[in-house]
């Protein structure tokens, strides 16, 4: 493995995952391509290899959602929309200073006030429990574990770019990139960064699969949507946690275009009675 190099970037830094049909599956761990080197044993008995691109063509669509269900959907909005409450008006100041610091110039400027302060509050998203950040902040201490935040945030937004986002997203949870990322600064966090930095896009639901409702049980109990659950090699949790928001964003469509909002509506959908399949 060590006489090949990536043809994108010419790095040596790649590994290889054996397929089905005997051939292996190369990843750039620098740049993010992926091929497939060997000869294809035949074996119609064996499933075919998935790349990110076939997978996401698999996964659920508005499409999907069943046409009674759809009309269950556009009632409850409706109800929900005549008695929604008022927007928090700490939001939006919130998210323009955290924008700010989190582009690429202002990143490297970010205190570590700031950002101790980012992880702890739940003004934009609610993080849940980060009890486990707090001790590595503490035991790494401020300028260290600072430092690790903001070379986390920058791999999260900016690099490399031939890397999708949700592999990035994938890396830094499963710390799969030796050296990356901020201990406990996980999926949740990392998505409520994406929040901050793309609020028309990313509902402020941090979790994939969650007992108090994350994105996989809102799109069942909401819509009736089964997604798969996460696993290593292909639905990994990168890919399903901005998969499933981009799902949910289709499908909460244009009468809730603050995200903030239909967030709280799908909170609110998942407990009214779920209809019963004719």
């Amino acid at each position: 493995m060590a006489l090949i190099t990536c043809p994108t970037c010419d790095s040596e830094d790649i590994n290889g995952t054996p397929q089905p049909d005997s051939r292996l599956l190369i990843h750039c761990n620098d740049c993010g391509n992926e091929w497939l080197r060997g000869e294809a044993r035949r074996d119609p008995a064996r499933p075919a290899v998935q790349t990110s691109e076939s997978l996401h063509a698999t996964f659920p669509t508005a499409a999907d959602v069943r046409p009674d269900v759809r009309e269950r959907v556009m009632l409850l909005t409706s109800e929900f929309l005549m008695e929604r409450p008022e927007p928090d008006p700490a939001v939006a100041a919130y998210r323009e200073r955290y924008a700010a610091l989190f582009t690429r110039e202002g990143l490297s400027s970010a205190t570590s006030e700031q950002l101790l302060h980012f992880a702890n509050s739940t003004t934009v998203a609610d993080p849940g429990n980060i009890s486990g950040f707090n001790r590595a902040w503490k035991t790494a201490g401020p300028d260290k574990a600072a430092t690790q935040v903001r070379a986390t945030i920058e791999y999260l937004l900016f690099g490399p770019e031939s890397l999708k986002l949700e592999d990035r997203m994938t890396h830094l949870v499963d710390g799969t990139k030796k050296g990356l990322g901020f201990p406990s600064f996980k999926e949740s966090l990392l998505t409520k960064v994406l929040c901050v930095v793309e609020p028309e896009r990313f509902l402020p639901i941090v979790k994939y699969s969650a007992a108090a409702g994350g994105k996989k049980e809102l799109v069942k109990a909401v819509f009736e949507l089964d997604l798969p659950p996460v696993e290593k090699s292909a639905w990994t949790v990168g890919r399903l946690a901005v998969w499933s928001n981009d799902l949910l964003r289709s499908l909460v469509g244009n009468e809730l275009p603050d995200l903030q909002e239909a967030a709280r509506f799908l909170q609110w959908a998942k407990t009214q009675p779920v209809l019963s399949r004719s």
